[in-house]
């Protein structure tokens, strides 16, 4: 498995010095995701956690809907001679009875869904795919609850205290009980992996869960919250329009701008309570 953090030299300037002094850095490196065989998209990504964010990806794009829909996930054997496993392939097999994705049309998908360029379309593709959506979940949070959550996931973010160079995601119970946390170098994959965690423990749907984010809420987090049944998304940043739209459209609880007791509730307020 591939190392999570590296040491570069780095030359440190102040006003009056200039010292050359190693740095820990976080790693980035590409995972190529295959499915029964055929390549389904690359991911730059901080290596650990690779079969989570491999299920992940393929939950919150519509490939599988649960644990059952895949029969194994395998790194995939180098080219050269010795002929070792790469850590950067990962070949996810599927069930007899789930059908393999239309490649092209997953390719786009991911694309317009990181990006949020097609606006309406994009919104009806989640909708049309979403087999878990948090709509009817009866869920609610104290705001002081929320409150609190910021703090355990920077807590919990040990290579981001060494690195400061990671995105967070973290999972909860309504009840504040931490479930998963995982970071990564893009906050998609973060987010990806603690989904994937929950698809391997067969918690899929997320019914009763928030899954706070280090960052800010985007149409693309939004969706993969969406699709996983998460019923609440809060975001230590702003919120997208697009992602506002979504979390509407879908019944998704939006809380973004989540700093000390402040926070901004964007879509069904009722489940946040004092």
């Amino acid at each position: 498995m591939g190392r999570v953090t590296a040491r570069r030299r780095a030359q440190h300037m102040t006003a009056d010095t200039a010292v050359a002094r190693p740095e820990t850095l976080v790693v980035e490196e590409p995972l190529e995701i295959r499915v029964n065989g055929a390549p389904i998209t690359v991911t730059m990504r901080t290596p650990g956690s690779d079969v989570e964010l491999a299920q992940g990806f393929l939950l919150t794009e519509g490939v599988i809907g649960d644990r059952g829909d895949v029969l194994a996930a395998r790194y995939c054997k180098g080219a050269g001679p010795d002929n070792l496993n790469t850590y950067n392939v990962l070949d996810v097999r599927l069930a007899q009875n789930v059908p393999a994705p239309d490649v092209d049309v997953t390719r786009n998908f991911y694309t317009t869904s990181s990006c949020g360029v097609c606006g309406k379309a994009s919104l009806e593709a989640v909708q049309l795919s979403s087999r878990h959506g948090p709509g009817d979940d009866p869920t609610t949070v104290t705001a002081d609850t929320l409150s609190a959550l910021p703090a355990r996931l920077h807590k919990a973010q040990k290579v981001f205290a060494s690195t400061g160079g990671l995105h967070g995601a973290a999972l909860f119970d309504a009840d504040g009980t931490m479930l998963a946390v995982r970071e990564d170098v893009g906050r998609h994959n973060a987010v990806d992996k603690v989904i994937g965690w929950a698809v391997e423990h067969g918690r899929i749907p997320l019914a009763g869960t928030v899954l706070l984010v280090s960052g800010r809420a985007s149409f693309e987090l939004t969706q993969k919250a969406v699709m996983a049944g998460v019923p609440v998304l809060a975001a230590v940043s702003a919120p997208s329009s697009l992602a506002v739209d979504l979390a509407s459209q879908s019944g998704l609880t939006l809380v973004a701008f989540l700093r000390g007791e402040s926070m901004n509730v964007y879509t069904r307020p009722d489940r946040i309570t004092r």
